[in-house]
């Protein structure tokens, strides 16, 4: 019945994409081969990043963290690739990838560079409830096992993803009037410096930077119709 699980058991699979400059979407790339892993990660990582700041403020006992921006999530998550028969059977005809063979089809898939795109590639990982599309952060392979010639016959790898975000989930996520955006606004009648800074930056503190920002002589007395620059938090 639909809906039921088969009761197969599911692959990690990392598959190639690409990106569309003109509208930041992703997508899977048909043409190229994906890697699916011989054996799951026994876990992985899923981190969440807010990025604050703080400004320091001259005799304040302390200093509150004001959000900044939102940044890329990252997976990372470590794998076994076997080339001694012990985890999957050879393929009959074909024998089985030997373990410097599997590394280089998951290279080609996260690591090698893309000529059209100017960068590595785009990737999606796929398993279970795990949808995540990103690019590679860095991939190390640690050899565990050897043939008497040497060839390495099992491998740990570890790979570290960051994620990536298009530009219609930047601009859901982005508040265009936030603090973080440059901002210019008009003086009215009974606004004050830090009363101006307040709304826009939610700390009246700052006034003395914008002051100086924009050559304010005397910025206790501002002129209704003056045009005033409040600049990025940093």
């Amino acid at each position: 019945m639909a809906g039921l699980s088969t009761g197969l058991k599911t692959l990690l699979k990392i598959s190639p994409c690409t990106l569309d400059f003109a509208t930041g979407d992703i997508s899977v790339d048909g043409s190229k081969d994906s890697f699916e892993v011989m054996l799951n990660p026994a876990s992985y990582s899923h981190g969440f990043t807010i990025n604050s700041s703080k400004k320091e403020t001259l005799g304040a006992a302390a200093t509150e963290a004001k959000f900044n921006a939102v940044r890329p999530e990252k997976v990372g998550f470590d794998l076994v690739i076997d080339g001694t028969g012990v985890v999957n059977l050879p393929i009959p005809g074909i024998g089985l990838p030997d373990v410097k063979t599997q590394i280089q089809q998951l290279t080609d898939v996260v690591y090698t560079y893309d000529g059209e795109e100017h960068s590595p590639n785009h990737a999606r990982l796929l398993w279970g409830s795990l949808i995540f599309f990103g690019a590679l952060d860095s991939m190390s392979v640690e050899y565990t096992l050897f043939k008497p010639s040497g060839e390495p016959l099992r491998a740990k790898v570890k790979l570290s993803f960051t994620g990536f975000q298009s530009k219609e989930e930047g601009s859901l996520r982005a508040n265009r009037s936030s603090p973080d955006l440059d901002h210019v606004v008009e003086v009215k009648a009974g606004d004050t410096l830090p009363l101006l800074c307040y709304r826009i930056y939610k700390d009246p503190g700052y006034y003395t930077e914008i002051a100086r920002v924009n050559n304010l002589v005397n910025f206790r007395s501002l002129v209704p119709g003056t045009r005033l620059h409040f600049p990025p938090l940093r």
